[in-house]
Parts: structure tokens; sequence; C-alpha cells
């Protein structure tokens, strides 16, 4: 059984429909990406998934169990880190703990030893303008974390990073999410980045949005530190842009 999946998802704005009969799947330990063009309703749909839109029609079910319009289920991470300036990195890190009513000595206490693990350590006591893009990121990622442990919404999470950052980062993330067991569902319109990243994609296009196709990543590529390298990744990309050019 998916971990979490979409039922036939439809939401309109003011009598236009922007997302339509939207099925997709995230098994756990995947990371699924859903790649389309600027105005497909990928940003929508996270907002129906992470509860803060209720859909016209359609089911959100995560674990067996129906979430449609609840929120504070799954963690939902936008493009922007928005870490509090104010507030130190251990703070902001552990503020889904204290908005819940943790105690903040208490909650300084759950958040520390994962500071290690998301290569954080050191940075608990400085402030978010201290810290460098790529560790913003990682803070952003450690806090989306510790508002829900097994789902990720991530919402093109390292497009404003540098080429070079943004490859360092794809490393990190893989690994922190295969060692603390995350699953993935991830909104792109970079290509590279989706079949880099992926063990299935999903095509979101046309007006109303719909998914027109869904690209799987043969295991064997499956981040392979040689696929970016390979014929196969040319194969994907050829056929990832002609799914996209068939969407208008």
């Amino acid at each position: 059984m998916a971990l979490l999946k979409t039922e036939n998802i439809s939401v309109s704005f003011d009598g236009t429909k922007i997302i339509d009969n939207i099925n997709i799947e995230l098994n756990k330990g995947e990371l699924v990406s859903l790649l389309g063009v600027s105005g497909s309703g990928k940003s929508t749909l996270f907002n129906v998934i992470s509860g803060l839109l209720t859909p016209d029609d359609g089911r959100i079910i995560f674990k067996g169990e129906d979430i449609t319009g609840k929120s504070g289920r799954l963690s939902y991470m936008l493009q922007k880190d928005l870490l509090l300036p104010y507030k130190t990195v251990i703070d902001n890190v552990a503020l889904p703990l204290t908005v819940r009513g943790m105690r903040r000595r208490e909650a300084r206490k759950r958040v520390q030893p994962y500071f290690e693990e998301f290569g954080l350590e050191g940075t608990q006591r400085k402030y978010p303008n201290q810290l460098s893009g790529g560790m913003r990121q990682r803070a952003a990622l450690l806090r989306t974390y510790m508002f829900s442990d097994e789902v990720a919404l991530l919402d093109e999470p390292f497009s404003a990073l540098d080429t070079i950052t943004k490859g360092n980062m794809h490393t990190w993330y893989l690994g922190i999410m295969e060692q603390i067991r995350l699953s993935t569902l991830f909104i792109t319109h970079d290509i590279d980045e989706a079949i880099l990243l992926s063990d299935r994609i999903y095509i979101l296009g046309g007006r109303p949005g719909h998914i027109t196709d869904e690209i799987i990543i043969s295991p064997s590529d499956v981040r392979h530190s040689d696929l970016l390298l390979s014929e196969n990744f040319l194969d994907y990309k050829k056929k990832i842009i002609a799914a996209i050019g068939d969407t208008g």
C-alpha cells in the first residue's frame, strides 16, 4: 500500500479549474518528483496534500487514513528557507516542537542530536544571516524533518542555490534521506534535477493541470553516480521533454 496518495484531486479558483483529477502515489523510501512548467498547478497540489487547501473533489490518503483538509500531518518546505532572523539556528529548528507546546529547553535537547547528522554541528547558537545558502537550506530541512519525520513535501528547495552548491546539496540530501528513512515528494521544473534525484517522475501539464505521464527511472539507474554521463540520462531527458511538449 502506498504511504501517501492523492485520489482524483481537483481544485478551482473563481470558477476556473486549476488542477483536474490528479492521482499520484509515494511509496516508503521513495523520492518522487512532480515536474512541470510554471503555472501548471504544482504548488496548488502541494497545498492540498499538506492540508492548507481543501480540494473541490478527491481525497488525500496517508498511511490508509483520509487526511483531506487536515494540516499538521505532513511537513512542507517552500523554495525560501523562511528561517526567522531573530532566532538562533537551534531555536529555528526546534520551532515545530515549541509551537506544539514543548518547553524551549526540552525542544533544544530534542533537536540537538540531529545537528551532527545534518552537517550543522557548531551552528546552534548562530543566526541565519551568519550561514551560507547551503547551510541555511540544511537548517530549514532539519526544521521540516522535526515537523514530520516520515514524509517531506519539498517545493523547489534548491532552486536559489548556485550550481556547485546545488549539486552538493543533492548528494547530501539523498544521503540524509536514506539515513533517516524519509520519503519525499519533490516539486521541480529542472529536468536534470528530477532525473538525478527521483525514483519516479510525474509530468504535470495543461490547463487545468493534470498528470500527463509517469517516467520511471530504472532501479539500476536510480541515483547512480555516473547517470549524468550516461546515454540513459539523455534518453530520460528526451522522453521528459517530449512529454512536457505534449502538455500544452
